[in-house]
C-alpha cells in the first residue's frame, strides 16, 4: 500500500516528558536497596519531532517524514508530560 501524498505541514515540537520506570533484577531483590531506589525520581526525557497527533490521551512524533516514507512513530502518555514547545513548521519534501 502506498501513502496518499499530503501538503500538511506538521510543528516540528520538543516535548519533556517524566518516563515511567522498572528497577531490579530478575528474581529476588534487596528490600532495603530497592526501598531507596523507589525514592529517586523518575527520569525526565526529552523527544523532539513533528508532532503528528495529539488528543487528550497521547501526543505522537516522528523523528523523520518524507512524502511516502517515515520513520517509527513515537507516542507518549498525556499525563507524562511536562512540557510540549513549538520549534517551527515544516512541509514534508515531494
Amino acid at each position: 500500500m502506498v501513502a496518499k501524498k499530503t501538503d500538511k505541514q506538521f510543528d516540528m515540537v520538543e516535548v519533556v516528558w517524566t518516563d515511567a520506570e522498572e528497577h531490579g533484577e530478575i528474581g529476588w531483590n534487596n528490600l532495603k536497596e530497592q526501598l531507596k531506589y523507589a525514592k529517586k525520581p523518575c527520569p525526565l526525557m526529552r523527544s523532539i519531532g513533528f508532532e503528528v497527533w495529539r488528543d487528550d490521551k497521547h501526543i505522537a512524533l516522528l523523528s523523520t517524514i518524507g512524502d511516502r516514507e517515515c520513520s517509527t512513530i513515537e507516542k507518549i502518555p498525556i499525563g507524562f508530560i511536562e512540557s510540549i514547545t513549538k520549534l517551527t513548521k515544516v512541509k514534508p519534501s515531494k
